[in-house]
């Protein structure tokens, strides 16, 4: 058999024409067959359709098939000569794919004469026959890792195959010499214990680079983009500038001089201003400390704690405390909607968006039929009901995984946030979603009733999924 690996880019092992014949050709195909089949691949009709289309293509010699462009226009239906830089889907895709070949071998007991491997960044697979590599688990890791398993993994199988083949051979010299050492045993355990703490580095090099298992829980379906990524979640909230009337305006009417003990007092306490009573924009005052909605700090405060229990790092943000480029560069879950200009603007194209109305801010449905919801008030001007929209992109604007829970109101962003971070909602939500969901975009609108200020459980009116 002819050991011919498909490499990256034009790289060929050297001394090999880089053709497979028939026999080599038929064993990579069953291979493709086994893992498209497999429990990591059968979840994903877009990893089995990209890992499909690359071995093909290696396999016939396409090469010209297999840039990043090319796929999002064959595969993604993306227009001609649209911008990759801001349009990541295929290598986004592609990680996904490398994450579940990776799960695929870990998982995998069947023999295989060919390894199917999809080194980081390049879109044409490579085929490792058995004869060529070490029979040692994947660890081809996601975009940046190192490969520090790989070396001491690969650094123990060679000291004991060393240790193998060394110790016989010396015992067998010294038993024809005739002479037997009375320290000959020092020699054998001294190299077993090395072997042992060698052999244990490896395993546990092994284990910390090995995939995780694959999510089980809705919960973890939802957020196993975000899950997958090396790089912590940003928890992004809003904080709006904030005025509170300046120190004098509560003295002016007064009718207790000096009344207030303290200036903290001013943040409790309304001035004895009459209705007719005129002030100037001078008499305001910026209180930068201050700002953020009660509804979308409890959103805040549910979300962390879930990821935390997912065992996944997460940070928060506040205010001017994060940019584009932040987003950017990490999954993200964007709190608030319409006092959150990064909802709006990730949101407004969307089937689901929020649009400000005539007396208060609505969300619309597309469509010159679309359903409209809008919040409820009581005859005091009290709200006794609210709608919010969960949105969850796969390839947002930032080319990263984003997460928007916002609501009309600030109760409505809490009742998004419960919902997010509960695995018995999540899973009651998407009860009627299409199976293949966590492969693709969602939104989720849903209703709360507020009763002193407070949401209650979120009910889901509508879903839309593409």
């Amino acid at each position: 058999m002819n050991p011919t690996s498909g490499l990256v880019g034009s790289e060929q092992v050297p001394g090999d024409s880089g053709a497979l014949d028939t026999l080599e050709e038929a064993s990579v195909l069953r291979e493709l067959e086994a893992i498209l089949t497999s429990p990591p691949f059968q979840t994903s009709k877009r990893c089995q359709q990209f890992l499909s289309y690359v071995v093909r293509h290696q396999l016939t010699g396409n090469q010209e098939r297999l840039k990043e462009r090319t796929i999002g226009v064959d595969l993604f239906q993306r227009p001609v000569g649209y911008s990759t830089g801001d349009d990541p889907v295929v290598r986004v895709q592609a990680g996904e794919v490398r994450r579940r070949l990776e799960q695929y071998y870990h998982a995998t007991t069947h023999q295989s004469p060919v390894r199917i491997e999809l080194r980081v960044g390049s879109y044409s697979p490579e085929f490792r026959w058995a004869q060529d590599a070490l029979p040692l688990p994947a660890f081809s890791q996601a975009e940046g890792e190192s490969n520090q398993q790989r070396d001491a993994a690969k650094a123990a199988v060679h000291t004991q195959e060393q240790l193998t083949v060394a110790l016989p051979a010396k015992a067998e010299a010294e038993v024809k010499a005739g002479k037997r050492s009375p320290f000959a045993w020092v020699l054998p355990i001294a190299c077993l214990a090395l072997f042992i703490v060698l052999a244990a580095i490896g395993i546990a090099n092994y284990r910390a680079g090995a995939p995780k298992s694959p999510p089980t829980s809705t919960l973890e379906k939802f957020w196993s983009p975000a899950l997958a990524s090396s790089e912590p979640v940003l928890i992004c909230l809003a904080k709006p500038r904030v005025y509170q009337p300046a120190e004098r305006l509560y003295h002016l009417n007064s009718k207790i001089p000096d009344r207030f003990d303290s200036r903290s007092e001013l943040m409790f306490r309304k001035p004895d201003l009459q209705p007719n009573d005129k002030i100037t924009w001078g008499d305001m005052v910026e209180i930068p400390d201050y700002g953020l909605a009660i509804g979308d700090v409890y959103a805040a405060v549910q979300l962390s704690a879930a990821l935390g229990q997912m065992k996944k790092r997460n940070r928060v943000r506040i205010g001017g405390n994060y940019s584009f480029e932040d987003l950017r560069n990490s999954p993200a879950v964007v709190v608030g909607a319409f006092n959150n200009r990064w909802t709006l603007q990730m949101t407004s194209n969307l089937h689901f968006a929020f649009v400000e109305g005539d007396e208060h801010g609505i969300i619309k449905e597309e469509g010159p039929s679309g359903r409209r919801w809008f919040p409820k008030y009581d005859s005091k001007g009290i709200p006794t009901e609210d709608y919010a929209v969960v949105t969850r992109l796969l390839n947002s604007k930032t080319g990263q995984f984003v997460v928007a829970v916002g609501g009309i109101l600030s109760s409505g962003t809490q009742a998004a946030g419960e919902l997010v971070s509960s695995p018995e909602d999540l899973e009651n939500a998407l009860r009627s979603a299409p199976p293949d969901w966590i492969e693709r975009n969602l939104q989720i609108v849903l209703h709360t009733t507020i009763t002193d200020g407070v949401s209650g459980p979120p009910h889901v009116v509508a879903i839309y999924v593409w």
